[in-house]
């Protein structure tokens, strides 16, 4: 009688090859949210009354969204089978905040919008020295 109760090496070594191909596959997902197909996760009129004030802070917090998304994905990579667990856990959101942050973009330039420049602060008061004698 063999006893099943513990895994054999083999069994175990295919497994974790599996899951490093697992992980390398999904890995490549997140470069689809600059292709043809990241047009599947934002709707292509998103945008499209939006004027460019809007679309301006639209950008500002597509980018936002992304880049603490490209961080959390980061660190999930760290840990024990981080490529599938971001993947699973931040891939679509990901790809959809890029495909909008990359309409917004384009929306943005085909209404040739131009950048606020923000205030300048009020100049400081002079600070003046008040001695009482």
């Amino acid at each position: 009688m063999i006893d099943r109760a513990f895994p054999s090496p083999h069994l175990t070594r295919a497994a974790a090859l599996a899951l490093l191909a697992l992980a390398t596959g999904l890995g490549g997902c997140a470069a689809v949210g600059d292709s043809f197909a990241s047009a599947a996760f934002v709707d292509p009129a998103k945008y499209e009354q939006f004027d460019c004030k809007q679309l301006e802070a639209e950008r500002k917090a597509q980018a936002a969204r992304t880049a603490e998304l490209q961080g959390l994905i980061d660190k999930a990579e760290t840990g024990t089978g981080g490529a599938v667990v971001s993947q699973v856990a931040y891939g679509n959101e990901y790809i959809s905040a890029r495909a909008s942050s990359k309409l917004a973009e384009e929306t943005w330039l085909r209404n040739k919008c131009v950048a606020t420049v923000p205030a300048a602060p009020p100049p400081a008061a002079p600070a003046h020295s008040a001695r009482k004698r």
